[in-house]
Formats: C-alpha cells, structure tokens, sequence
C-alpha cells in the first residue's frame, strides 16, 4: 500500500498529546513495517524529531496558518504522491481529500457545550474550525479512529456515525518514562495547567488549598506548562491567593524533562473534567508517581479499577487522598504497584500494530 499520513505539527518545539501520538506511532511503524510506503506530511519546525527510511518519506510543506496548511497545501501534495488512503491525525481532515480518508477524531470536545470561556484566542479560533469541519469530513470517512470505548461511544452518540465506521486503538506511552526516573527524594505535588476549562485548574487549585490545610507536610506544587499570571487569576478567582507561596511555574515543561519530574514527583493530579485518553497518567504511573484521576470520561477506563479516582469537583476527595498518600506508606506502595501492573496493558507498539491492522482492512474493503 502507499499511505500517506498527516503529522502538522510534530516539528515545532513545543508538542503536545496530539503531536506525540502520530510522532511515536509512525517511530514504531518505522520498526515493524518494512513493506507499506509511507508518506509523512509535516510542517517546517525546529525540533526534526524524524528521519526518512527508505520506505518512510518526508515531505515538508512550508506553511504555519493550519487551515490553509490542511486545505490547500495538503490535499494537493497528496494527488501528486496518489496514495491508497490518507490518515489525518488530529480530529481535522480535507474538505475534499480526493483519496480515501482515515481521521483519527482524539475527541469530540469542539462539538460539546464548554464548560467555560478559552482564555486563549488561538483555541478559540481552533474551536470554531474544528466546530465547521469535523461534521463535514467524518461523512467522508471510511473510518474513524478514536483513542478509547467512551470517546467511540460519544462520536456516534453526537455525530450520528454508524458503529462499525469508529474503531478504537488506544494510545501508548514512551519507554523513557520508566522506574530509573523514580527517585526516594519526592518533594512535591504535580499538575499540568492549562487555559482550557476541561483541564479543570480551579478545581485542582482548590483540592490543593484543602490539602494545605489538613497536611504537616505541605508539599509545593508544581503546575507546569501555563504562566504565573494565569495561576494567580485563577487564586483570585476561587478567594485562595494565600497558596500563591507554596505553588511554583516554571511554564512549559519539555519532553526530555518529564520523566524526572514524575519521578521526583510525590504524587500526580490528573483531575480533569474531561479527557478522550490521559496519556500523563500513563506516563507518571511508569515512573513509580501515584496518580490521582478523576472518576469522569476516559479516564477510569484507562486507569482501571485500582486506581485513586476521585470526583473532580470535590476538593475535599482530592485532598483526602493526597493526605492519605503522605501519611499511609502501604496505601503509597499499592497505589504504585498497581500502577506499574497497569501500565503493561499500553504501548506505542500496540498502537502502531493496530494502526498496521486498520490500515489493512481499508485495503481490503
């Protein structure tokens, strides 16, 4: 087969989820699949985190403004390769692909209510071109992708897709984060910020003034990825700028980083409102960090049974298990002994494999 793949923004410095689920999956395509022909579409970026095999070809196409990227530059480069099928990555997809089309839709949050105002004009104007095209391409689909059963469950229950047209493949995570990245000196409690309402920074904010409260301990707490100013708007906002002190941001975190920061890391909030997968969850469980994960979307699904799930709007929850992590050694052990025993159902060689599978049954229909 010749199949081309759409990987926009895996070159620029600063990636995200998106970016790292196309970037490992064709790593590991790179790995297993020495027959297929691989065109990967990108953006130019700093970061060239991938290298041409000779059945693996990149071609840059030298634009920054998304749609004009994806609705122009895209489609035409792709009638120039005449792949079998083109599998666009990251919930967007051609108008008109003029071949058959694969979408991995990560989720269907664009087409919700929010539950709050973006405080960024760029994800503003992401919503908006996600809201015009997703309904329009998905129609156009032999298949959607999606990364986990409530995500599925959602597209059709919003879209009104057929089942059988939106299949599942599960995300993985980097063998990078693993247990020589744990460490016995764990000073500090961990949160990725975020502007998006969903990442549900208010929440987490005021779980964390509860813990402050009740703690001997009162360990700091890191909330990567956003900007002081953002912190200290949000403290405003819920009347708990006294915990401005005990929060550090250093902003965004880079890949080559996280590991020792899981591992150095007392425990992990992930208590999002809502969530496709959770790939961070992952990620700090291999690192031997306890994770506490909110009880909503995906997340259970990926976590499994054992893990420390709380309702993410109940701050009193959150803290009591933040509390009980620091003052029961048992309770820390099993919380990271599952954890490690989960994480061996999910890897970025499955996903690939699985990509390999779904890619196939195209072909053949």
């Amino acid at each position: 087969m010749k199949i081309a793949v759409e990987a926009q923004r895996i070159f620029r410095t600063n990636k995200h989820g998106m970016d790292f689920v196309v970037l490992e999956t064709v790593r590991c395509l790179q790995k297993i699949d020495r027959t297929n022909e691989y065109w990967i579409f990108v953006a130019p970026g700093d970061d060239v985190c991938l290298e041409e095999t000779s059945n693996f070809h990149i071609v840059i196409l030298d634009s920054t403004f998304y749609p004009y990227w994806e609705q122009v530059l895209l489609p035409r480069a792709v009638k120039s390769v005449r792949p079998d099928l083109l599998h666009c990555t990251s919930n967007t997809a051609p108008l008109f692909p003029g071949v058959p089309l694969i979408v991995t839709l990560h989720d269907v949050i664009a087409l919700e209510k929010q539950t709050g105002r973006n405080s960024s004009a760029y994800q503003t104007f992401g919503r908006i071109y996600s809201r015009f095209v997703i309904p329009r391409v998905i129609r156009k689909c032999r298949k959607v992708i999606t990364v986990s059963e409530y995500e599925k469950q959602r597209i059709i229950e919003r879209t009104g897709l057929e089942a059988d047209r939106v299949v599942v493949n599960y995300n993985g995570f980097g063998t990078e984060f693993n247990q020589d990245a744990a460490s016995e000196d764990r000073n500090y409690i961990l949160f990725f910020g975020a502007p998006n309402p969903k990442k549900n920074m208010k929440g987490t904010l005021l779980a964390y003034a509860r813990y402050l409260e009740k703690s001997q301990k009162q360990l700091p707490l890191l909330v990567a990825d956003v900007k002081a100013e953002l912190v200290s708007a949000v403290l405003d906002e819920i009347g708990c700028q006294w915990i401005r002190q005990y929060i550090d941001c250093p902003g965004y975190l880079s890949h080559s980083l996280l590991p020792g920061v899981y591992g150095h890391a007392a425990a992990f909030l992930y208590t999002s409102l809502r969530e496709s997968f959770g790939i961070p969850q992952l990620e700090a469980m291999a690192c031997g960090c306890p994770v506490i994960v909110s009880d909503t979307s995906a997340l259970p699904e990926v976590a499994g049974d054992g893990a420390l799930l709380a309702d993410p709007l109940d701050a009193d929850a959150i803290a009591g298990l933040l509390i009980r992590l620091e003052s029961d050694e048992q309770f820390r052990q099993v919380a990271v002994s599952y954890g490690l025993e989960r994480i061996k159902h999910f890897s970025w060689e499955m996903t690939a494999q699985r990509a390999l599978e779904i890619y196939g049954a195209e072909e053949r229909s």
